[in-house]
């Protein structure tokens, strides 16, 4: 046998001896974690399991429950023809059911909540970025029932919010329960959200892309696993009610002209964009309105949702469409069943509805309202366009599909997770070109007007910044009390020289946080703040230390790695 073959046969031999190792080494080390981590593991995805199906569950019974009051209110036989029937009642009727509706949001809200306002996904994103996974429970359960009360009397909202909300409830008891670390909280905050919006609307995959693009707003591998259990399990609870259909029903499949008519995606896109940002606009707009009127008129907060209710009911007089969540309406977008100038009437009356419902504290998700914005921006589009070019156009309701995802994407700042919940609610997966030429434009556009989607815009009004991600957000967790060198800790401060710059007026409170310092620091160039708890009744103000710069900056450090390393884990 020739040498070369000799030394190939050797080489060949010691790589296979070498990869031979590899795979006994890799064994080893994996039945070492399997023993260590392995039952931990399985009973976190146990207890994932289990969040899943309690907000499914939830899910389920808030929407009965929705049913259940709207017969019972309106008399009608199937809710989901709502509007269509309510055309048919005394108009005394339509008008008394939201204001009554109203007064007992009001008074519920008074009662049970320290600002009379419903707790919502901006609320969950919230406790997941800044409490370690939980949200705050009493509020919470009073939004529920407010929530379900607004959706059953007429007001223009969606039930996603309150359901998400509920299952973060579930997640958050559990939480503290087991006494978990803000990785583990927020993981079950994610399994919860996920299971609540896949039993809303069936839908596994979207619901498990929601909780890690909007909730989360990472997407950990570790995080996958338990979220999707959770999904699926939720879907299940949700299957066994209302079986596996989708929630809306297309008459034909779509059809689409490739690359002639995407262009004409690109523009619905652009224009669902400016849609979505003036609806999010307008509501923000009219509760900055109601805001004003309640300072100047001392209106007591429990009566303003029965004002949006009476403004709602006076709608609803001569346009039943508003009411609840409106899925026949955009059903009706979503068959080409309207005609162009019924599109743009419900769609400025919808989007108006939702402004004083929302504006109103009335309660309820914005995701719905979406739906059927974007549908009725779509089909409004789409009825021009293939009017303009009809040899080159595909169907109108096409248009009405792509719109209803993109205004929605828009609005809940979730490009993919809305991509997939379209999909999976109509059932037809053959158009994904459209919807996501025009979804990828519309999140683009709304994005740079304003923060980001609805939902951290209404974060960054309440001054907490969490669209900017971790490196803003996480000084606002550490207060000074907590990071600061106390006065006779080693390295401390001297007390002559806290005590001078407290007379200059330099010095921070102990309950002030690195967000407030910081720029102090990079203001007046000190190394440390002295920390002074302020005077009282009973006493004069107290110096209890001092809060150093490399020791904020430290704890700044410390937190970004933490935060990298769930986030790449």
């Amino acid at each position: 046998m020739p040498v070369w073959m000799d030394r190939v046969g050797e080489r060949l031999t010691a790589l296979l001896g070498r990869h031979r190792d590899d795979v006994k080494t890799a064994c080893r080390t994996g039945w070492s974690v399997l023993l260590r981590a392995g039952p931990s593991k399985i009973q976190f995805w146990f207890i994932a399991l289990l969040i899943g199906i309690a907000a499914g569950f939830a899910t389920l019974a808030f929407r009965h429950a929705i049913d259940f009051l709207q017969r019972a209110l309106y008399g009608v036989d199937d809710p989901r023809m709502l509007h269509s029937f309510a055309a048919s009642l005394p108009w005394y009727w339509i008008l008394l059911i939201p204001i009554v509706g109203g007064l007992a949001v009001g008074l519920l809200l008074n009662r049970f909540t320290d600002d009379g306002r419903v707790c919502s996904v901006a609320d969950v994103i919230e406790g997941a970025a800044l409490r370690e996974g939980r949200v705050e429970k009493k509020a919470g359960i009073a939004s529920a029932f407010a929530s379900l009360i607004t959706l059953s009397s007429g007001g223009s909202t969606g039930r996603e919010g309150p359901v998400v909300h509920m299952a973060a409830m579930i997640s958050s008891w559990v939480s503290t329960r087991i006494q978990a670390d803000g990785i583990t909280g927020r993981d079950l905050l994610g399994c919860a959200v996920a299971a609540a919006v896949s039993a809303s609307f069936n839908a596994p995959i979207a619901g498990a892309l929601f909780a890690l693009e909007v909730v989360l707003r990472h997407f950990a591998v570790h995080a996958f696993a338990p979220i999707v259990i959770a999904s699926v399990a939720g879907t299940v609870i949700s299957r066994l009610s209302f079986g596996n259909v989708t929630e809306f029903s297309l008459p034909v499949e779509s059809s689409l002209v490739f690359y002639v008519e995407l262009p004409a995606f690109l523009i619905l896109g652009l224009l669902s964009g400016l849609v979505a940002v003036a609806l999010m606009r307008a509501i923000f707009w009219a509760d900055d309105i109601g805001n004003f009127v309640q300072e100047e008129t001392g209106l007591p907060r429990w009566l303003r949702p029965a004002i949006a209710g009476g403004m709602l009911g006076g709608i609803a007089i001569m346009y039943p469409h508003i009411i609840g969540v409106g899925y026949e309406t955009t059903s009706a977008a979503l068959t080409g069943e309207l005609v162009f100038h019924e599109v743009v009437i419900f769609a400025v009356l919808k989007a108006v509805a939702v402004a004083i419902t929302m504006a109103g504290r009335m309660g309820g998700g914005v995701f719905s309202p979406s739906l059927m914005m974007g549908a009725l921006t779509g089909l409004a589009f789409g009825i021009v366009a293939t009017s303009i070019f009809p040899n080159i156009s595909g169907n109108e309701t096409l248009y009405a599909l792509a719109g209803m995802g993109a205004v929605a994407a828009a609005v809940l700042g979730a490009p993919i997770s809305t991509t997939l919940i379209v999909f999976e609610l109509t059932g037809d997966w053959h158009t994904g070109l459209a919807v996501m030429v025009a979804v990828s434009l519309s999140t683009a556009l709304a994005s740079r007007l304003v923060n980001r989607s609805f939902f951290l815009t209404q974060l960054e009004r309440a001054d907490k910044h969490v669209a900017a991600g971790p490196q803003a957000y996480l000084l606002s967790l550490y207060k000074a009390v907590v990071v600061m060198r106390g006065k006779d800790s080693p390295g401390a401060a001297s007390r002559d020289a806290c005590l001078e710059m407290m007379e200059m007026g330099v010095f921070i409170e102990p309950e002030a946080t690195l967000e407030t310092a910081l720029p102090i620091f990079q203001r007046t160039g000190y190394s440390f703040l002295p920390v002074v708890a302020p005077a009282t009744d009973e006493g004069e103000a107290t110096l209890l230390g001092a809060l150093f710069h490399v020791d904020a900056l430290s704890a700044y450090n410390r937190a970004l790695a933490a935060t990298a390393a769930e986030e790449h884990s």
